[in-house]
């Protein structure tokens, strides 16, 4: 069974971070450990989150006992997300070449772990939210060492210094970091989507708009294009299947009225693609 490693947010109370990462891959059945980066009560974004930033002595000491026992090896997914602070960000660097490092053991996949990073640290509208110290070090250490880049189109252009807001310019900027790039917050007209890029191709999945989106979409989409990955699925059946799953969350978030991404409450309906959803090759 896949393993997946995620090193992001932990809140209890909201479906965001790696609370809503683990969640959904369990429908994939992959199973995931979390090293937290912060331990909230809820969501920012609904006032004071209550919790702390996770210490880094007790971060640190988390990840050395994953590897003392022996689980670096078996470590499919590489997921890296929110951190609180630079040393944080750091020690997600060491982790991440320690697993790619490891020896697999007799029986175990031999396929290389994939690392996707999220670079959580900002959003339009909203600028910088985490410190300054704390996204160079993401920019820094964490972007070269990603296999695939999901950011927001807000984080793209800081990553890039070129505007990244409709489906052209988030394919152009997703070129020039070299990798394959995951963008979701793509805006045209009435339309709202993600954009998949690397060198070779580049497809829009896009829906209508949303009068309402609870947090953690970027999250949610992060995890269901991962698991495509682990399932060899092709680039536009991976974008259009995790872009549906999103878009069909969030509607029933509407219709139940549901605060949180209602993830658990979906079941096995996130793994499915959306007739709302259209896919479109860029490139």
């Amino acid at each position: 069974m896949p393993l997946a490693l995620i090193i992001s947010s932990h809140v209890a109370g909201s479906q965001v971070g790696a609370t809503a990462q683990a969640t959904a891959l369990a429908q994939f059945k992959i199973d995931s450990m979390v090293v937290p980066t912060v331990l909230f009560g809820r969501h920012p974004g609904w006032g004071i989150p209550g919790g702390a930033p996770v210490p880094i002595e007790v971060f640190e000491g988390m990840l050395d006992g994953i590897e003392a026992n022996g689980l670096f090896g078996l470590v499919d997914l590489v997921i890296t997300g929110y951190f609180a602070t630079a040393a944080q960000v750091r020690a997600a660097a060491r982790v991440i070449d320690a697993v790619r490092e490891s020896p697999r053991p007799n029986g175990a996949a031999m396929r290389r772990p994939t690392v996707i990073v999220d670079p959580t640290m900002g959003d339009a509208g909203k600028g910088l939210y985490i410190p300054a110290e704390t996204a160079d070090e993401i920019i820094a250490d964490l972007i070269p060492r990603a296999d695939v880049v999901a950011c927001n189109s807000w984080e793209l252009q800081k990553l890039t210094g070129t505007d990244a807001r409709d489906p052209q310019s988030a394919m152009r900027a997703a070129r020039l970091l070299g990798k394959t790039t995951l963008v979701s917050s793509v805006h045209r007209g009435a339309e709202i989507g993600a954009v998949l890029a690397d060198k070779k191709e580049a497809w829009l999945a896009a829906h209508a708009k949303s009068d309402r989106s609870p947090n953690g979409t970027g999250d949610l989409l992060t995890a269901l294009y991962a698991a495509s990955i682990l399932e060899g699925q092709t680039f536009s059946y991976g974008l259009a299947r995790a872009v549906g799953g999103v878009a069909e969350t969030v509607t029933a978030a509407n219709i139940w009225n549901a605060p949180e991404l209602p993830i658990v409450g979906m079941g096995a309906r996130i793994k499915q693609t959306s007739p709302t959803v259209r896919i479109e090759r860029l490139a």
